[in-house]
């Protein structure tokens, strides 16, 4: 089997800080989601069009292309964009972002290992959405303190069951490029996950975790998610 050399990671959706800083972030990004669901349909397309040419600009001066039969890169950045300003009624992201890079001896393997640590992202991520809700019904007195800590223990430990909970993901943008010197393939993946599909994977995870344990508390798991 082909040795695979992995080098980056970096999360495209930002996590939110602790204290002020988490509190500031937290009405910053509320108050942008307000203005985009005002935005008209072309005051959206317009924005995303500048952020697309910008980043689209900087990727091909990197050295990055698409592969033959792939959407142009232009249109995987366009569908990338108008997803991440997609919100729900509560003005909450409808899909969790997460980007990866991995470089292999054939395309194939770099893509792979780079959906991977993509997943692995992505759980990261739903652990740290999951937290906060958890933390939300300790602070609704919906849930003691000790009952949310064996849960938040659970979550800690399921990140390998969440990431394997996904399924099947697809990338919304992949590109790839040839590494100076080599013939080796560096492969970038985004991925784009649905938060309700992505809460439901960490729910049957976490859930799995304390079954095995013998912890009654999966009982309560209801609460926590909202279904």
């Amino acid at each position: 089997m082909k040795k695979l050399f992995v080098y980056a990671m970096a999360v495209a959706l930002a996590m939110p800080c602790a204290g002020v800083a988490q509190e500031k972030t937290q009405k910053e990004m509320k108050k942008e989601r307000k203005e985009v669901a005002k935005m008209s349909r072309n005051d959206l397309n317009d924005k995303v069009s500048k952020a697309t040419r910008k980043e689209a600009k900087r990727l091909k001066k990197e050295g990055w292309v698409v592969s033959p039969g792939a959407l142009p890169l232009e249109k995987q950045l366009e569908r990338s964009y108008l997803m991440q300003y997609e919100y729900d009624e509560n003005n909450m992201p409808k899909y969790l972002m997460a980007e990866a890079m991995s470089i292999g001896e054939t395309y194939d393997a770099a893509k792979l290992q780079a959906l991977e640590l993509a997943k692995q992202n992505l759980a990261g991520q739903i652990q740290t959405e999951v937290t906060m809700l958890i933390e939300n019904e300790v602070s609704n007195s919906q849930l003691a303190r000790e009952e949310a800590a064996s849960i938040v223990e659970s979550v800690s430990a399921s990140k390998n069951l969440i990431s394997q909970s996904l399924g099947r993901v697809l990338p919304v943008v992949e590109v790839y490029r040839i590494k100076n010197g080599t013939k080796n393939k560096e492969v970038l993946v985004r991925l784009a996950y649905n938060v309700d599909q992505a809460k439901m994977a960490a729910k049957k995870a976490v859930k799995e975790d304390l079954q095995k344990k013998g912890n009654k508390l999966h009982e309560q798991l209801d609460k926590v998610f909202g279904f």
